[in-house]
């Protein structure tokens, strides 16, 4: 059977952000599993127009439907803030629509309180464009699981989480793929 393919969705476009870090910790992770074909998606490489404006032609558009497209799950990396996703997270969600329908997504998430408040809205705007959020959801604290608040440093106690969240990603996006 081929191999799914699973984005790891970088979830900030800011200055100084910590997403790579913990986006290449998962990566790592999912990569010594050898059961799917992991991929950084950095929103940021996308110049993606705010939703509604430009003329829709822009070749960031083109370039994130398509790779959208190729994707049979996510795994978004999401930090909190002012209780929610970022904007930038927003705005790549509503810049595609169909490319989205009928997949599945893990969601590991970081703040001070874990970054739980942005995942369950990010789990409602997933439920509209069509994509099953798995249960078993990580959760990083920015206060245990990065030194000085930069370097991330996740405790021993995550590993067995992102496994299990991969687990159900990877068997929820392979029994959708029979419906695209």
């Amino acid at each position: 059977m081929e191999k799914l393919n699973i984005g790891i969705i970088l979830g900030s476009t800011r200055q100084g952000r910590l997403s790579p870090q913990v986006g290449n910790w998962v990566k790592e992770i999912g990569d010594q599993r050898g059961d799917a074909n992991y991929e950084i998606v950095d929103i940021a490489d996308y110049n993606l127009p705010f939703y509604g404006e430009g003329t829709g032609n822009e070749p960031g558009l083109a370039a994130w439907s398509e790779k959208l497209s190729r994707l049979d799950g996510f795994v978004f990396i999401v930090q909190e803030y002012n209780h929610s996703i970022t904007g930038a997270l927003k705005n790549a969600l509503d810049s595609a629509r169909d490319e989205w329908n009928n997949k599945a997504a893990g969601i590991v998430s970081y703040g001070s309180t874990g970054g739980a408040r942005a995942a369950e809205h990010l789990r409602g705007i997933l439920g509209e464009l069509l994509v099953a959020d798995v249960r078993v959801h990580p959760t990083l604290s920015l206060y245990a699981d990065f030194e000085n608040f930069r370097t991330f440093k996740p405790a021993e106690l995550h590993l067995q989480n992102v496994n299990a969240m991969l687990d159900q990603t990877i068997a929820w996006s392979g029994a959708l793929k029979t419906l695209r």
